[in-house]
């Protein structure tokens, strides 16, 4: 009887991984026929550092937000010149669910995700890691004011110019905390500006100053900025495969193949040791979404946003400049 609950077990574990996998691509596959047609732009890797001096603020509500949603665009950005930085919402305590991310107490999933955490950030090149600790799954009890103070404080302290984070307006979010951050950076990014709100702020030397630009990332984004991410698709599965803890990516490659191994079966994809089965595995599963939006835009890998903002000039800069004159 132990023998048939070991082999039933066994069998439970590769039908929920293959299970989870294909639900992730029905969803995936699911939003993007759902997209709302619109203009799109597709912003190519640019030459050089045309960012060098600016403030990138890559926002998530848990440790596998970015790598699953928005790695590619990080890395590039940061590539191009931004210095970067990473802020997490929650502590992950309700870090795994069947199928996904790494079994254990909730303490387990804490640490497990802490460190996750801090090397999803060395691996895209941000500069640190902010963790505001609030309990996965619970966000909705934050004090909505609360948040974006804590939040308006890191943008004026950072000096963040371009935030990447969650769409507050998105459509088909079941997740508490996702909505909750996002709502809060949406109100902070402009708050963060205005002299009046948490002036007490500036006696540490800090001043007001405003988010330019933001790629807001959804499961199902209104999509009118799509990112050719196609350079920097080895660092997008280098996040994903430090994110072990929790989603969908981490080891599961090599706990696929182990299972395989013991039912005296292999899948070529995963080769013959486990840094390869995970990242094959996460380049053929994972990296779906993105390889098929890359291939409706012409480019091998892309991420889509509803970006909102950048350099621009109201109507008065722009008709001061074209007919201001000298002064005789």
């Amino acid at each position: 009887m132990r023998h048939r609950d070991r082999f039933l077990n066994r069998r439970d574990f590769l039908t929920t991984m293959l299970a989870s996998t294909a639900f992730v691509q029905a969803q995936l596959r699911q939003s993007w026929a759902q997209e709302t047609p619109r203009e799109v732009s597709l912003e190519r890797p640019a030459e050089g550092m045309p960012h060098a001096g600016k403030v990138l603020l890559a926002v998530q509500a848990h440790s596998d937000d970015i790598p699953l949603s928005a790695a590619g665009t990080v890395a590039k950005l940061v590539k191009e010149g931004y210095t970067g930085y990473l802020l997490r919402a929650t502590n992950d305590d309700m870090g795994d669910a069947p199928g996904l991310g790494t079994p254990g107490s909730i303490g387990d999933h804490v640490l497990g995700n802490e460190r996750d955490n801090a090397e999803v950030a060395r691996l895209l090149g941000l500069k640190k890691a902010f963790d505001l600790n609030y309990s996965n799954h619970r966000m909705a009890d934050v004090s909505q004011n609360e948040l974006q103070c804590r939040l308006i404080f890191l943008i004026r302290l950072l000096k963040v110019d371009t935030v990447v984070c969650w769409d507050p307006w998105a459509h088909d979010e079941e997740n508490p905390d996702h909505t909750q951050i996002a709502r809060g950076v949406e109100a902070a990014c402009w708050m963060a500006g205005r002299a009046h709100d948490y002036p007490e702020q500036f006696a540490a030397g800090l001043a007001p100053h405003a988010v330019q630009e933001k790629y807001y990332y959804a499961r199902r984004p209104e999509v009118n900025r799509v990112v050719d991410v196609s350079g920097v698709v080895e660092q997008i599965i280098d996040a994903n495969r430090a994110n072990r803890a929790k989603g969908p990516a981490g080891n599961h490659g090599s706990r696929l193949r182990a299972e395989l191994a013991k039912r005296g079966q292999k899948l070529p994809l995963l080769g013959d040791d486990d840094v390869t089965a995970d990242r094959n595995y996460i380049r053929e599963f994972i990296l779906a979404r993105s390889r098929a939006l890359g291939q409706k835009h012409g480019v091998q890998y892309a991420e889509a946003y509803h970006h909102i903002g950048g350099p621009r000039r109201s109507a008065v800069e722009e008709y001061t400049k074209k007919n201001a004159v000298p002064i005789k």
